[in-house]
């Protein structure tokens, strides 16, 4: 059987570890040529050399448009044509407008708004002139209910969900789908703060709060999440867009 992926040219962004990194692994078994966007050249390389050939590591800080624009053509050079982008890249924050600051808020926006926002739109002029392709953004089910001491996260992620139906409509008619991705908690290095913050310190006690909220029993896993981003960016989702996808183990069900 074929991979879904197969003779695609594939950029995921924070791809040197979490969920970014489990989509790169992915979409390479799959059967795609990626390219491991991630700000941390070292990370960006570890993952690389885990799927091996056919992957190139590419260190790009996704708020910053130069070097974006440096990425993707290098992408062009050493790949090809992007035809699947998988905006993961993004930052946390903690606080509520109380008590957070301008810095956390401006940071939230720079890395998961605007970088998704950069990245996107250097993949679209390259799809737009070879044929279409798929985008998909990550949200956070942050974007769709309240989240106590998150509102600069919240917001930036909320930001993204009206930007992704943006661009879906824009970019159709070029042959391009765009969707998003908005996941409950899932256990990554990045959540590790924001559990600890919500057990008073106590990292065990914040998961266990967290898995409470979970009608499913736990939190996610990257590879969850890398499942259904492989869809989104495959064929199978051929008559997706604009869609916002909530795998969140039944998190916004209640």
């Amino acid at each position: 059987m074929a991979g879904r992926l197969d003779g695609k040219i594939a950029v995921v962004t924070g791809g040197g570890s979490g969920i970014g990194r489990a989509a790169a692994v992915l979409f390479a078994a799959e059967g795609a040529a990626v390219a491991v966007l991630d700000q941390n050249r070292y990370a960006a390389e570890d993952t690389s050399a885990e799927i091996g050939e056919g992957a190139i590591a590419v260190a790009a800080d996704v708020a910053d448009a130069a070097g974006v624009e440096a990425a993707f053509d290098r992408v062009g050079d050493e790949l090809g044509p992007v035809s699947v982008l998988y905006n993961n890249a993004g930052v946390n924050s903690s606080g509520s407008v109380l008590d957070s600051t301008e810095e956390d808020w401006d940071r939230c926006f720079q890395v998961n708004v605007k970088g998704t926002y950069l990245c996107s739109a250097s993949a679209a002029r390259v799809m737009t002139e070879h044929g279409g392709g798929a985008i998909v953004n990550q949200g956070s089910v942050a974007a769709l209910v309240g989240v106590a001491n998150f509102a600069a996260y919240c917001a930036s992620k909320g930001a993204v969900v009206a930007l992704t139906r943006s661009m879906a409509v824009d970019l159709a008619p070029h042959g391009i789908r765009v969707n998003v991705i908005c996941p409950g908690t899932v256990y990554t290095p990045l959540m590790r703060p924001m559990l600890t913050a919500r057990g008073g310190g106590d990292e065990a006690k914040g998961l266990a709060m967290t898995v409470a909220k979970y009608p499913i029993g736990r939190l996610g896993t990257p590879e969850d999440i890398a499942r259904v981003a492989l869809f989104l960016a495959s064929d199978e989702a051929a008559f997706m867009t604009g869609s916002v996808v909530t795998p969140d183990g039944g998190m916004t069900a209640q």
